[in-house]
C-alpha cells in the first residue's frame, strides 16, 4: 500500500491529504499547521465534543473509548507509513485527549477554555509518568497513552476546580 516517505518534509502534505489513515491521524489536516500542531490539532476534539453534547454521558464515554481504541491503530499505522514515530503532526491523540478532558469540564466557555489550557499544559509539560510513557512505549499505544494520561491529569484538576467552586 503506502510506503514510508523518505522525503518527510517535501511530501508530507501530499502524503497526509491523499492517504485516509494519515488524514485521520493528522486530525483532518490540522496536524500540518506550521506552528503548534498539537494545539491546533486539539481543536477537532473540541468540535467533536460540541457536536455530541446532546447524546448524553454514556454515549460520549463510548465515543471517547472508541477514539482511544481506534487511535492506537490509526496513530501507529500513520507513524509506520510516514516512517517517523510520534511525528508532531500526528494529532489523533490530541483529539482523543481533548475530547476526554472535556467530559470533566463545566459546560461554560470559561470551563472549556480552562479544560483546553490544562490539557495542552499537561501534554506539553508531561509530568511524571507521562514523559516516561512517551519515551518507553512504542507504536500506536505509546503515541496515544501519554495524551490519555495528560487528559486524565487535566480532568482530575478540572474535577477539583468544580468541587472547589461549589
Amino acid at each position: 500500500m503506502n510506503e514510508p516517505s523518505n522525503d518527510i518534509d517535501g511530501n508530507l502534505a501530499r502524503t497526509v491529504l491523499t492517504d485516509p489513515v494519515n488524514f485521520l491521524a493528522f486530525g483532518f489536516g490540522t496536524g500540518l499547521a506550521p506552528f503548534a500542531p498539537g494545539t491546533v490539532g486539539s481543536l477537532p476534539g473540541v468540535l467533536l465534543f460540541w457536536l455530541t453534547l446532546d447524546l448524553g454521558l454514556y454515549v460520549q464515554l463510548g465515543i471517547a473509548f472508541a477514539l482511544a481504541l481506534l487511535g492506537v491503530w490509526i496513530c501507529g499505522e500513520s507513524a509506520r507509513r510516514i516512517g517517523v514515530h510520534d511525528h508532531g503532526g500526528i494529532v489523533w491523540d490530541e483529539i482523543s485527549g481533548m475530547y476526554l478532558t472535556l467530559l470533566a469540564a463545566p459546560f461554560t466557555l470559561s470551563g472549556w477554555l480552562i479544560a483546553f489550557a490544562l490539557f495542552r499544559l499537561m501534554d506539553i509539560v508531561k509530568p511524571w509518568p507521562i514523559r516516561d510513557l512517551d519515551h518507553r512505549l512504542g507504536g500506536g499505544l505509546g503515541i496515544m497513552l501519554d495524551d490519555l494520561v495528560a487528559a486524565l491529569y487535566a480532568a482530575v484538576i478540572l474535577g477539583l476546580y468544580r468541587w472547589l467552586m461549589t
